[in-house]
């Protein structure tokens, strides 16, 4: 009996305590507390670890990178180009005001379609493109625009566009005032040659000699006058006043314009009658106001039939002297009015040629106004004649001595 005890206690007999298995050994509470204390601590690091780098993460999310670059705002405001910001699905994500101004953005979208498709032509392959693109507003006359496109970032698209209607307009004046030119002066040095050839051939003609003579005279004033008067309409293209500007007498200069043309009219037997209210002064170049008010007057007699009328009259009305040249010509169609300003325009070209007119009488007379602060209105109907008005600023005598007075102090 009792060697079963012992037997069941002890284990198998013959098998001593020291001899037995570590598992199955009895386990020592505290040593036990122990190490689930510190698989507890292991635990509970890497819970609190993961934890953190959850949080992190989830901030990383809530606060994404910003579409434009810190600084790029400013930079937009300041450029003289319009300035545009496209992201990668095409909408327009920052702009400048000139852009608004210049009519490239719809809503948040980028006009025209050949401007947006620079921008996807850049964002395919990352090379800087430029291009000149001509828009079509709905009103108004066609626009010129110089666009540059190139990636600002991976996800961002710069478009620059600079508005140069002004600059495509001064060259096609530039390039049709070189074709009327050179037309202009083949005409009269055309028909100089040939006529130099006719004198020669018939140099044992007298009175062909002497008809040939005159028609190389004629001609030879008509290149003169074109000669002079392209000169003066280059000195007034900025529309600036001279230098040389003083005060003058609209008496004075009626006077001289009606000699200027005395002969012509003389030849047809036109009147030209006066009505010129006393002590008008205007303040400006002497040179250029006689060429203009000479050219009224001379347009005045040449387009006006045999035995007409033409009236020069000059007022003051309102702080500006209104000088107005009235004929019972020929007339100009309203569709013509807004046209005769140009250079080298024309109305009748035969008739013109035939009276050997430039084309560039009124459009001096238009530049000789605005030099010297003034306008030029017309009225005409055909058949009835024409009235050309010169609006300039009135110079009182007051202003002339306060302007003395302030010198010599």
């Amino acid at each position: 009996m009792n060697a079963s005890r012992k037997a069941s206690r002890g284990g198998a007999p013959g098998t001593c305590w020291a001899c037995r298995a570590p598992y199955d050994r009895p386990v020592d509470t505290s040593a036990g507390l122990a190490i689930a204390g510190a698989v507890g601590a292991v635990i509970g690091a890497m819970l609190t670890y993961l934890w953190r780098f959850s949080e992190r993460k989830q901030q990383t999310v809530d606060e994404p990178t910003p579409v434009v670059p810190p600084g790029a705002e400013l930079v937009l405001s300041v450029l003289s180009s319009s300035a545009v910001l496209i992201d990668s699905a095409d909408t327009v994500v920052k702009a400048s005001a000139p852009a608004f101004a210049m009519g490239i953005i719809n809503d948040d979208r980028l006009e025209p379609e050949e401007l947006m498709s620079l921008v996807r032509q850049v964002r395919r392959d990352g090379q800087v493109r430029d291009a000149d693109i001509s828009m079509q507003p709905k009103r108004g006359a066609t626009a010129h625009i110089h666009a540059r496109v190139a990636p600002l970032t991976s996800r961002l698209i710069l478009v620059l566009a600079d508005d140069r209607t002004r600059e495509q307009r001064v060259e096609s004046i530039r390039r049709d005032f070189v074709a009327n030119v050179s037309h202009e002066l083949k005409t009269p040095v055309g028909a100089l040659n040939l006529l130099a050839e006719a004198v020669g051939e018939a140099k044992d003609d007298p009175e062909a000699v002497v008809r040939f003579s005159s028609r190389m005279h004629l001609e030879s004033e008509r290149l003169t006058r074109l000669v002079q008067q392209i000169i003066d309409l280059s000195r007034l293209q900025n529309d600036i006043l001279s230098d040389d500007a003083t005060a003058i007498k609209i008496g004075e200069l009626v006077s001289e314009a009606c000699e200027h043309s005395a002969t012509e009219a003389e030849h047809k037997k036109i009147e030209i009658a006066t009505a010129v209210e006393p002590d008008l002064q205007v303040h400006g170049d002497r040179a250029q106001l006689h060429a203009a008010v000479s050219n009224l007057v001379e347009n005045a007699v040449t387009y006006s039939p045999e035995g007409s009328r033409v009236t020069v009259t000059a007022q003051l009305d309102d702080g500006d002297i209104r000088l107005t040249v009235t004929d019972n010509g020929i007339g100009i169609p309203g569709e013509e009015l807004d046209r005769i300003f140009e250079r080298f325009y024309r109305v009748d070209p035969a008739r013109a040629r035939a009276t050997g007119g430039t084309g560039l009488g009124l459009s001096i007379v238009k530049h000789v106004a605005a030099s010297n602060g003034g306008t030029v209105e017309v009225w005409s109907e055909p058949g009835l004649g024409s009235s050309f008005t010169l609006v300039l600023p009135a110079h009182s005598h007051d202003t002339e001595e306060t302007d003395d007075e302030e010198e010599q102090a």
